[in-house]
């Protein structure tokens, strides 16, 4: 083993929190496969175990900037991806607010608000604090 690779930090993910997350990738993909084959019973059931279970996740991980912007940006991602689902089962994602503005385009004021977190993680907060070491614990 080289050196630096035994000197670099180890990100470790305590048991709990590793099986809510695995749990929410199963609601998530049964939330995006019910959409996909238009079964709306399932598809709205979903929208709230794979909220819930995102937002669990960002608060355990909230002391972290890192992971919180990233669970924050997954979080807002769901909601946009949720959103848009609705609006195609029940057929107004194609009906226009104005102009060229479809009521489908509102979706995108979550996944820009995921993308402007991110953009503040990755440009602002994580050039400035480049030494600081993150670590999860129960």
């Amino acid at each position: 083993m080289s050196k630096q690779a035994s000197t670099s930090p180890v990100y470790s993910i305590p048991l709990s929190y590793r099986k809510m997350e695995n749990l929410h990738i199963v609601f998530w993909l049964l939330k995006d496969i019910s959409w996909c084959m238009v079964w709306k019973p399932l598809g709205f059931a979903m929208i709230f175990p794979t909220l819930i279970i995102s937002i669990v996740i960002a608060w355990r991980t909230r002391q972290f900037v890192s992971e919180l912007c990233h669970n924050v940006a997954i979080t807002v991602w769901i909601a946009a991806n949720s959103y848009w689902m609705i609006s195609e089962f029940f057929h107004f994602d194609t009906l226009v607010i104005t102009g060229d503005i479809t009521y489908k385009h509102l979706a995108l004021i979550p996944f820009v608000s995921g993308i402007l977190i991110l953009a503040y993680f990755y440009l602002y907060y994580q050039p400035r604090h480049k030494e600081e070491t993150e670590v999860i614990t129960e």
